[in-house]
């Protein structure tokens, strides 16, 4: 356990840039790994769950380096050249490569076994199980369908049309993965839109894809199979995820003015930079341009006394991640945040729910659990108590949770002891760093 007190630092300014985005990190690797020649990816994330898919696919075949100047390169093995691995998959907490990674084994006709830390193995993989059964694959898994779980994939596998049941992008993911090597049409049917860097990056890769939006909304998106993948230069904008950290805590820390440079602004991940406005957030797009098809701007946030609203539960998808976060602004807000519909929180790294809850009990906020959410009576831009001495956070191995409420503690009176700050590597291990950069006035105009 690594625990630390976080207290107020004062304002946030200057310049910082976050690393790269965790979703297409994943995705440049595992497809570079299948295209024929060799992919180079700049501004990749190397945090715990990006190296363990980097880890995975070379013990599926892949060569992938890393030079001295940061840029990774990838020599993959074409569509359907995976090969068997010899040692069973570790993904440390990552449920996106285990899940994405389900998906690329399942078509190839191998055996692979995926183990994880104590975190992930408590998270169920059964909506991906349901899908990869029907093309063929069998699976051997812990009860409730978690890990260890062995999957044996299968060659032929049958083309499949699946309605995603729940909002997903790992499972949409999965399944376009899966029919990369699969002869035929493979069809995923979104009745809700989640993040889309799976169909973007697939179609950069040289995939034959298409996506119809039907009148309702729903997104039909159509894989022809046995792809011919071509490498690709890859250069991956930062983090939205990453960057709310910085976001929320300029918002609440008064005096802030702070630029995070090179933030991802993909409309399927940004909603939280819309509900932040939406509750009076200055949060400004500087240089607002195009990187590898995707959307990536600076932001410019200032300070800004928060009011408290009813957050739509239709951009749920769109920031599923980020709500421990925005739960931490609503603590500070004037008034009163209802969030409903977050049912998903409750299985990802930990219950996100019922942990942010007790987290921002302890802190000194104003919060009552409902069953799909929070609601969240804020202090008005009072800073929140702190936790008592002696008393920490549980994380519970959760990496958002941790830096959530460390933001918590830049804007507390006493201070946020949080239990353990080791699970930050897994997706941002600069974030103590750059809270250092930008809270420290001696170096704040200079980029970290």
């Amino acid at each position: 356990m690594r625990p630390r007190r976080f207290t107020a630092l004062g304002p946030l300014t200057g310049r910082i840039r976050v690393p790269g985005d965790k979703s297409i990190s994943h995705r440049s690797i595992m497809l570079g790994a299948l295209a024929v020649g060799e992919t180079t990816v700049t501004g990749l994330l190397e945090g715990e769950d990006v190296l363990s898919t980097a880890a995975a696919m070379r013990a599926m075949g892949a060569t992938i380096e890393r030079d001295a100047l940061g840029t990774w390169h990838v020599h993959g093995v074409g569509v359907g050249g995976l090969l068997q691995p010899q040692t069973a998959l570790d993904m440390g907490n990552s449920g996106t490569s285990t899940r994405l990674l389900m998906g690329l084994v399942a078509s190839h006709p191998i055996t692979a076994t995926f183990i994880g830390d104590a975190s992930l193995s408590k998270r169920p993989m059964g909506r991906v199980i349901e899908p990869l059964s029907q093309i063929g694959a069998s699976f051997t898994a812990t009860p409730g369908g978690r890990l260890p779980l062995t999957l044996t994939g299968v060659q032929p596998a049958i083309p499949i049309s699946y309605r995603l049941p729940v909002a997903s992008a790992q499972v949409k993911s999965a399944v376009l993965l899966a029919g990369l090597n699969t002869a035929g049409v493979t069809t995923v049917i979104e009745p809700v839109p989640t993040r889309d860097h799976s169909e973007r990056m697939l179609k950069g890769f040289g995939a034959e894809l298409h996506v119809e939006v039907e009148a309702d909304g729903t997104r039909v998106i159509r894989l022809t199979g046995e792809a011919e993948l071509k490498p690709q230069a890859i250069e991956v904008p930062g983090d939205p995820s990453s960057a709310a950290f910085f976001v929320v805590a300029a918002l609440l820390a008064p005096g802030s003015d702070l630029v995070i440079e090179n933030v991802g602004l993909n409309p399927t991940r940004a909603a939280l930079f819309d509900v932040l406005r939406l509750m009076g957030g200055a949060i400004e797009e500087l240089d607002r341009r195009d990187v590898g098809g995707e959307p990536v701007a600076d932001l410019r946030v200032r300070h800004s006394l928060l009011t408290g609203i009813e957050v739509d539960p239709a951009v749920v998808p769109s920031m599923v991640d980020e709500f421990p976060v925005l739960f931490v602004a609503a603590a500070l807000a004037q008034g009163r945040t209802v969030t409903r519909g977050l049912e998903e929180l409750r299985v990802k790294e930990s219950d996100r729910i019922a942990v942010m809850r007790a987290a921002l009990d302890l802190a000194g906020a104003r919060v009552t659990e409902t069953e799909d959410g929070l609601i969240i009576d804020g202090t008005g831009g009072e800073p929140l108590a702190g936790t008592p001495e002696g008393a920490s956070i549980a994380t519970h191995l959760d990496h958002r949770i941790a830096m959530s409420m460390a933001v918590a503690g830049l804007a507390s009176g006493g201070g946020v002891e949080v239990d353990d700050t080791r699970p930050i590597a897994t997706s941002f291990p600069v974030f103590e760093q750059l809270l250092a950069t930008a809270t420290a006035t001696a170096s704040a105009s200079e980029p970290a």
